[in-house]
């Protein structure tokens, strides 16, 4: 496992981006260290977003329509959109090893951002950038 700490995991993460080193600090605070076996299901397409994860170790596959379409690796992450909206995941993700990841609930991140509101706002930069980013990419995609 990489020396990384799970701050600076989450600063990589871009809806935490702009937050500073103690709102970092606050979040990891929250965020429940979890062993997980292989085949597990990290997250099911259609269903509600409960949980935000960053893959400590391990590796988890993604799948869309029952199409593998990415693999997860350590420092990796899922769930930072739907957790914030409450909307279905977009895709299954299913353990291919097993995993150690650290999990933040939904009820957890809306406290925090009940209680700082200043989070809440720089989280919204870093949800702003995210989506400008891929209405990017998928124009270029579409214009290839």
């Amino acid at each position: 496992m990489s020396t990384m700490t799970i701050q600076e995991r989450l600063r990589s993460v871009p809806i935490f981006a702009e937050l500073s080193k103690a709102e970092l600090r606050s979040i990891s605070r929250l965020m429940t260290p979890t062993k997980i076996r292989k085949g597990r299901a990290l997250a099911k397409q259609g269903q509600i977003g409960r949980e935000f994860i960053v893959i400590l170790e391990g590796e988890a596959k993604v799948e869309r329509d029952g199409n593998t379409v990415a693999t997860l690796h350590e420092g990796d992450f899922l769930g930072e959109l739907s957790v914030l909206t409450g909307e279905p995941r977009i895709a299954n993700v299913v353990a291919a090893t097993d995993m150690q990841v650290q999990v933040l609930t939904r009820t957890e991140l809306l406290a925090l951002l009940d209680s700082k509101p200043v989070v809440a706002k720089k989280m919204l930069m870093g949800i702003l950038k995210r989506y400008r980013e891929m209405r990017n990419s998928i124009r270029s995609i579409s214009q290839n």
